[in-house]
């Protein structure tokens, strides 16, 4: 699992020198709510409050997330992806599709079912918790 950290944190640093595995799944959780607010952030991922401040500062400095005010409360600042976020985001995730598809491409038919089952079993387990060993990112 450390490796397959390890890796994932790479692949992302790779295609942008600020995205770290943190920022990556970030980025995606704001794609797929479409939007939020960095407290939400906070609390789903069961990070400190400071932690995503940093994350979400770095962010907005790459030009990967904004901050519009939630037209239901003005005083809400709600976070978005830019455009510029959305296609780093695609990016970086079109190369892991290619990598995990690189690494399986010779294994029997028989194997990829029964890792796609335990994949899906261990991130059951998971519950809500994605990210949490983020406090050094």
């Amino acid at each position: 699992m450390t490796a397959f950290a390890r890796r994932a944190r790479a692949s992302a640093g790779r295609l942008h020198p600020e995205l770290s595995l943190v920022s990556y799944t970030l980025l995606g959780h704001l794609e797929d709510v479409g939007g939020c607010r960095a407290t939400d952030l906070a609390a789903h991922y069961a990070l400190d409050k400071s932690t995503v401040s940093r994350q979400v500062s770095a962010l907005e400095r790459a030009g990967l997330v904004e901050r519009r005010t939630d037209p239901q409360d003005q005083r809400v600042q709600v976070l978005h992806l830019t455009p510029a976020g959305m296609e780093i985001l695609a990016q970086v995730t079109a190369s892991r599709r290619v990598a995990f598809r690189e690494r399986l491409a010779g294994w029997p038919e028989e194997d990829l079912r029964q890792f796609a089952g335990y994949l899906l079993r261990y991130n059951a387990a998971g519950g809500t918790r994605r990210v949490t060993a983020a406090a050094g990112d």
